[in-house]
């Protein structure tokens, strides 16, 4: 995209052409005295009124597309505003549609108070003191003072959205949701009124409900890139994520949003993954919590593999992904690791040793809860593709199954190529399917200490 000259001389960057600026923006580039002349013309009323009004500060594609559309998807990169926008189009539904009923869905409880609700972007702090609603977090629960109610709910609890009917709705990170469920359960609450609307903001994965949207014919589809809100975002994050990820696959998906297909030559791929996944396991028998620890300050990989016996075949399940942030301290991941353990009641925990040696057990012994956790080290012997091998033979022959999404897990998967080095989740998950189902451990007789109250597949 070229630079476009506007009618003051003024330049703008190459991301954004001129009509695509916000009024807030074409103003910023007037003379100053133009800019002066339209401030003292306000009122202290109009200038406070002036910071909630969306339509001055939103660029065009963070404004809703006209027509009778029933889902508005907002395919974006990270940072780009997709939560300020979602959060002021619910409170112009609530304004506009007195008494309506509204739905506020992101994928956790946590996101939805933290992004969607409180946080800096959120419903909260984006309404006008005069069009504040009520917040009830006990109630999950929005109150506008015209009688507009939004309910609060977690992607993670598909069921919750059996039954609730709504004209309006917003969906936050659709992509990140791990059950597809939640969605369609979403899409019929959507009944009311003569035109239900539900707007959607996600940085794009190329999951089946996706794909299904952007080739809805009621869908409207916005895009948007991370440098489009260049800004309004810390200089540093440019300096030090954005040329980090510049050019690479990665990068094409979080700052640039493309829908990204399958990695020719990777072991997985989308179709596969959705070909086995399932929303719910089955009572696992035996349950370990596998990691692969961070060879200096990348992310260590934590995954909570499973399996149990369906008629005379073992199946294997992907139950959780707890991989800690990239640089978290050992404590963290550590924390991470006992936390998840005790919640699975799983049996042991399999650390991958070939970088961190006996400092992996150290610190998974240190923290709270550790000094009594059953623990098994694990030194690679093969190659990576070698040991990757069978895990993804084990896929293709229907007998190892996602629970539910695990979008980053799915990338890795999805993108790893054999012969570049294999990111952390993908070998943590690696080392528990290898350990449960590859290692001919599935039939180790119980043999667990007189302190521990769960039965267990692992002998002391």
């Amino acid at each position: 995209m070229s630079e476009t000259v506007v009618p003051t001389g003024a330049t703008i960057a190459p991301e954004l052409d001129y009509d695509e600026l916000s009024d807030a923006q074409r103003l910023a580039l007037q003379p100053p005295d133009v800019v002066e002349q339209f401030f003292s013309s306000l009122t202290d009323q109009e200038a406070e009124a002036l910071l909630y009004e969306w339509d001055f500060w939103a660029r065009s594609k963070q404004k809703a597309p006209p027509g009778n559309w029933i889902y508005w998807l907002l395919l974006a990169g990270r940072g780009f505003g997709k939560t300020k926008t979602i959060a002021h189009w619910a409170i112009d539904k609530a304004r506009d549609m007195p008494g309506s009923r509204g739905a506020v869905v992101a994928a956790t409880a946590a996101d939805a108070r933290d992004v969607l609700i409180e946080g800096a972007s959120g419903i909260l702090a984006s309404s006008p003191p005069d069009f504040k609603p009520v917040y009830e977090p006990s109630k999950r629960r929005l109150t506008w003072p015209n009688g507009s109610v939004a309910t609060i709910f977690s992607a993670d609890q598909p069921d919750r959205l059996r039954g609730p009917q709504f004209h309006w709705a917003i969906a936050d990170e659709l992509a990140a949701w791990r059950y597809p469920d939640a969605w369609h359960m979403l899409q019929f609450g959507l009944r009311l009124g003569d035109n239900p609307q539900c707007a959607i903001a996600t940085t794009p994965r190329p999951t089946a409900v996706i794909k299904e949207l952007v080739a809805d014919e009621n869908c409207v589809v916005t895009h948007g890139t991370t440098y489009e809100n260049r800004e309004n975002l810390a200089p540093a994050f440019f300096k030090q994520v954005i040329r980090k990820y510049e050019g690479t696959r990665l990068g094409r998906q979080e700052l640039l949003a493309q829908i990204l297909e399958d990695t020719p030559g990777a072991l997985w791929n989308r179709t596969l993954l959705d070909a086995t996944r399932v929303r719910q396991a089955p009572d696992c028998f035996k349950i370990v919590v596998a990691v692969d620890p961070a060879s200096t300050t990348g992310t260590t990989g934590i995954v909570v593999v499973g399996i149990a016996k369906l008629g005379t075949e073992l199946q294997g399940y992907v139950l959780e992904d707890c991989t800690t942030e990239a640089g978290a301290s050992p404590a963290t991941w550590g924390l991470a690791v006992v936390q998840a353990y005790g919640r699975w009641q799983a049996d042991a925990i399999v650390a991958e040793t070939n970088h961190g040696g006996n400092m992996v057990e150290h610190v998974i012994r240190t923290v709270e809860g550790g000094k009594n956790v059953r623990y098994r080290a694990v030194r690679a012997s093969k190659g990576k593709y070698t040991r990757a091998e069978p895990v993804a033979s084990l896929f293709e022959q229907n007998r190892a199954h996602l629970v539910g999404t695990l979008g980053l897990l799915e990338d890795e998967l999805c993108t790893w190529v054999p012969g570049e080095d294999s990111p952390n989740r993908l070998d943590a998950m690696v080392w528990g399917f290898t350990d449960l189902m590859l290692d001919g451990r599935e039939e180790m007789p119980l043999a667990a200490p007189a302190s521990m109250t769960k039965s267990s597949q692992w002998k002391g």
